[in-house]
């Protein structure tokens, strides 16, 4: 069946796949396509949207591209860099200057297509550096906006022309954030557009299934099990797609898994009806060997997928298998945050992503049914395969495991600027009646589609959530160098904050399982766990109270699609209980809730 469909032209955003997935949930198949893609590749689209970027197009960074889209006869929807090109395609101004990162509210100018259904004011999430300042005479301002923590009025934050079938939103429509965001783009789709939705998840699966069998062609798989979502689905898919016995398993115990979760995975596939095919190797002290001394975060990554593809080559050789094609269970946000596509910002490197695999990828080698899909997509995937429930919904669990979950640090800690940035956190802090703390640290977030390695801010004091999200949110936006804030549960401030040397050692690893299992077995017993969609805990190698113990951050967060997340509230009697339980492990001196969302922390430190 031929379908309605819509361009997103990828200028490297973290949101461009993002963007494509919230257009099919409308029954609109969206497809991916290049800047610098022939303008006959465009030709077939009902109507293009213009992805946001890294680059600043104020400096008229990544402007060779094909210009001839908007010669074509379609609409166009440019966000975020895509409204910045729209606006200077046409006669208008783009500056740099004028940042806006976080939430805003969005003041309409009247009426529009776009905007059908929606109230004069909207919540929508900003993210730039640029700013459009003038617009073509052919153009209007359709909305302007203003940050919730009460900075300046930011001018054509939405901006169209109907004559031309051009229009420009500033913020993201496509993140949670932008409340009513999925609106808009079904607004832009199906009125402005005419696309008619006969797109599902059915269809897909067809056509995948078909591009598994041109690709695998005679061959088989040989697929990496770690017993997670995504490996199970593409488990299940491929088996589907191939026959069972053209699929061979390898489940791998690193050392960095859950409390007993190689048994967990060894009963789950057996369940599945894949338990013949399902090959186990303990390869934890080949692991720990690999990541001995390593403190950096990239090589630590690398290291644990340079040790996968080894063991599976070993185990591959062993079992006969070597002809076999590799197959993953890699979905989207792998690979953009890897940086995997030509103009993608690497936030961090994801074990199937390091160069060994890169070169697979290259020549063929490895299979990735779900490579094209979100985790809330992979989850109704797996609905439709009839993988049974507890399996589909399990919380998310990363590859390299506890590993990217347990920091290291050569005891030196991270103090640039934090002169300077101190003052500000404890000011902005005092605001909420709250003790803020920058902490010698660095993790992992996202601002503007770059990758931003920056401090943590702990915060102490009783007060309500709301105002400790609010706190969060405002730190993070108007300190620079601040990417997350976690909250202490503890009721006073730290008597110290100093880093400790630590590396990835077997007796930190359990210290860090016990944790996490107190974590989990507290979210099913509160009935939390399937409300929670996952629940990171992170063993921080900083002493808070001065007698050598670390820090444990637990991260209970919402999410759909992995791409945005928002912080969950926990109730005080699990705090309490946490409290009790985790403290009381041997070598733990201090624990914390991160409340940040994403962006700008990432789900994971590392």
């Amino acid at each position: 069946m031929q379908h309605d469909a819509i361009a997103v032209i990828d200028f490297g955003g973290q949101y461009a796949h993002l963007i494509a997935t919230k257009v099919r949930r409308h029954g609109v198949l969206a497809e991916i396509r290049q800047p610098e893609d022939p303008i006959e590749d465009f030709l077939p689209y009902r109507g293009i949207i213009v992805s946001g970027s890294p680059s600043l197009a104020s400096h008229g960074e990544d402007s060779d591209y094909t210009r001839g889209i908007y010669d074509l006869d379609v609409p166009i929807l440019g966000l975020c860099f895509g409204h910045q090109e729209i606006a200077k395609h046409y006669g208008g101004e783009v500056v740099h200057g004028g940042r806006q990162w976080g939430r805003a509210d969005l003041h309409l100018e009247g009426e529009h297509a776009l905007f059908k259904g929606l109230g004069p004011v909207e919540q929508v999430w900003m993210s730039h550096y640029d700013s459009v300042t003038a617009v073509g005479p052919e153009f209007r301002e359709l909305g302007w906006s203003v940050t919730t923590d009460g900075g300046p009025d930011h001018r054509f934050s939405a901006i169209g022309s109907d004559t031309l079938r051009r229009y420009g939103f500033q913020f993201h429509p496509e993140v949670d954030d932008t409340i009513h965001g999925d609106e808009m783009i079904a607004n832009f789709v199906l009125e402005i557009c005419g696309c008619a939705p006969t797109w599902s998840m059915e269809a897909f699966l067809e056509d995948e299934m078909e591009k598994i069998r041109r690709q695998v062609g005679d061959g088989s798989v040989f697929l990496l099990a770690s017993g997670g979502v995504d490996s199970t689905v593409a488990a299940t898919l491929l088996a589907r797609a191939l026959g069972p016995e053209r699929l061979e398993l390898l489940h791998v115990d690193n050392g960095l898994m859950r409390k007993n979760e190689s048994a967990a995975v060894i009963e789950f596939f057996s369940g599945l009806g894949l338990g013949s095919h399902l090959h186990f190797v303990d390869a934890s002290e080949r692991f720990l060997a690999a990541l001995e001394g390593i403190v950096e975060p990239e090589a630590k990554r690398r290291a644990i997928g340079d040790t996968f593809v080894a063991v599976f080559e070993d185990e591959a050789r062993r079992l006969g298998v070597e002809d076999h094609l590799l197959g993953q269970g890699t979905i989207y946000p792998d690979t953009i945050e890897t940086g995997g596509t030509k103009r993608a910002d690497t936030i961090k490197t994801h074990h199937n992503r390091v160069p060994v695999i890169e070169e697979m990828l290259a020549a063929g080698r490895v299979v990735e049914p779900l490579a094209e899909l979100y985790k809330v997509e992979v989850r109704e995937l797996g609905e439709k395969l009839e993988i049974p429930h507890e399996l589909v919904w399990r919380h998310p669990f990363p590859g390299p495991g506890l590993g990217v979950r347990l920091l290291c640090g050569d005891g030196f800690g991270s103090v640039e600027g934090l002169e300077e940035i101190a003052p500000l956190v404890a000011e902005e802090g005092r605001r909420f009646g709250l003790d803020a703390e920058v902490l010698p640290i660095r993790s992992v977030g996202v601002k503007a589609d770059l990758r931003a390695y920056e401090h943590p801010v702990l915060l102490t004091g009783d007060v309500d959530w709301e105002t400790l999200i609010r706190a969060a949110s405002v730190l993070t936006a108007e300190v620079p160098g601040i990417n997350r804030c976690i909250w202490n549960l503890s009721p006073v401030p730290p008597a110290t904050a100093v880093p400790l040397a630590a590396t990835t050692t077997r007796n930190r690893l359990d210290v860090l399982r016990a944790a996490d299992d107190i974590v989990m077995e507290g979210l099913r017993r509160h009935g939390l766990y399937d409300e929670i969609w996952q629940c990171p805990t992170v063993l921080v190698p900083l002493d808070l109270e001065g007698n050598g113990g670390e820090l444990v951050v637990v991260r209970p967060i919402r999410s759909k699609r992995a791409m945005t997340a928002t912080p969950v509230e926990l109730p005080t009697m699990l705090l309490d209980e946490l409290r009790r339980d985790i403290l009381a492990l041997e070598g733990i001196s201090g624990l914390a809730l991160d409340i940040t969302s994403k962006p700008p922390g990432t789900i994971e430190w590392e």
